[in-house]
């Protein structure tokens, strides 16, 4: 009853962070969007304070949208905020990595090959990881640097890049990519919280006042106006991160962590592409160049087939990989597992006989012998000889 519970609770904490998410990135994507697009008003509205416009139609009506230099004059009766979208996405996914990483299996966290470290101490690493890169972050960006943008997206990616290497070398594959997107949104909410919110407040306090915005609040914003910048370039990276789990081609590779900083890179460039063509800069070589860029990853990690190291090319029994599934992997792939924390199969996937395993022939063969993800830390020892006898009787399949 306890593992169906705690299955319900990941499921529900899962679904109301995919939805927050969207709430987030929607909002984000929205006003980088109307940002771009702001034109130059007439007179008339420059007389009032306004930097910008826009019209749009959109659900049977016609909008007029206006952004002001720093502030009306007179703060209206209603003011909406966006924070919460923020908030409740990154207290959601670190609800969500205790219940899956820290609290669940530990072999979705921990790899015994790579370093026989204890859960706690991979706790204590991957938070403390978050909370010294968001240091960093607020550092650099409160520094000279943050004026310039190019050399500032190098350093980022550097830390970033660090950062996934670090990981891949004491957690699971799984284990380090989904600590890289947690490291990423934290990045993203303390920009929420640390910068865009406060600038927002002396906005709003300044108008409250009856006082003209000062140098210091049009400083704030401009900060502001960066920090959600940088977080619509890394939505694309944290987003195919959110996703990544259930693909241990990638995060099971032996450089998994080259692969994400790959595709992080690879994605941040296209949205790119985007952010200009908002300000009708149209460059649909950025687009070609992400696509050659991903075709290129494709075929470089394409996994080889799967040979014998051996002289002897006898066919593996039956029984020799029925033994292989019942040591290592019906602990987890059954109806009914016996491992604690699993309440059914993973990815529904059973192995309990040879027919089952014939059926999910092509992601078994991904998992356990092309990735070596499975089984999960390889708890049951699983060696290179059994590996290479499920290989061998899966290509006769």
């Amino acid at each position: 009853m306890e593992a169906y519970l705690s299955e319900w609770l990941g499921l529900m904490v899962r679904w109301f962070h995919v939805i927050a998410g969207v709430a987030w990135i929607g909002a984000s994507f929205y006003f980088v969007w109307l940002d771009n697009h702001l034109r130059e008003p007439p007179a008339w509205k420059k007389q009032q304070g306004i930097k910008g416009d826009l019209w749009a139609i959109h659900g049977g009506g016609i909008y007029e949208v206006a952004k002001y230099q720093l502030g009306p004059k007179e703060m209206p009766r209603e003011l909406h905020w966006f924070k919460w979208e923020a908030y409740s996405t990154w207290l959601s996914g670190m609800t969500l990595l205790f219940i899956v990483y820290y609290l669940g299996s530990p072999g979705y966290l921990i790899d015994p090959t790579k370093a026989d470290i204890s859960l706690g101490t991979g706790v204590a690493i991957g938070l403390g990881t978050l909370a010294l890169v968001m240091a960093i972050y607020e550092a650099l960006i409160r520094s000279p640097l943050a004026h310039n943008g190019k050399a500032f997206g190098l350093v980022l990616f550097a830390i970033l890049l660090l950062v996934d290497w670090g990981l891949f070398q004491v957690f699971s594959g799984r284990g380090a990519y989904i600590h890289v997107g947690a490291v990423i949104g934290t990045i993203m909410v303390a920009n929420v919280f640390l910068g865009i919110i406060p600038s927002q407040r002396a906005l709003v306090n300044a108008v409250h006042a009856g006082k003209e915005p000062d140098e210091r609040v049009a400083r704030l914003a401009a900060l502001s106006k960066l920090r959600s910048t940088h977080n619509n370039y890394l939505t694309l990276p944290v987003i195919f991160i959110m996703i990544s789990n259930h693909y241990p081609m990638l995060y099971g590779h032996p450089q998994g962590w080259a692969i994400l900083a790959a595709i992080g890179f690879i994605t941040a460039f296209a949205r790119h592409y985007f952010n200009l063509r908002h300000r009708d800069i149209n460059r649909p070589s950025i687009l070609v160049a992400a696509a050659a860029m991903t075709v290129v990853l494709i075929w470089v990690i394409a996994p080889t087939p799967t040979t014998s190291t051996s002289t002897a090319t006898a066919a593996v029994s039956d029984e020799t990989v029925a033994q292989i599934l019942e040591t290592h992997c019906v602990a987890c792939h059954a109806e009914s597992p016996t491992q604690p924390g699993f309440q059914s199969a993973p990815a529904g996937i059973r192995l309990e006989n040879l027919s089952l395993l014939a059926d999910h022939n092509g992601k078994v063969r991904q998992a356990a012998v092309d990735t070596h993800y499975m089984p999960l830390g390889n708890m049951t020892g699983m060696t290179e000889e059994e590996r290479e006898q499920l290989g061998l009787w899966l290509n006769g399949q």
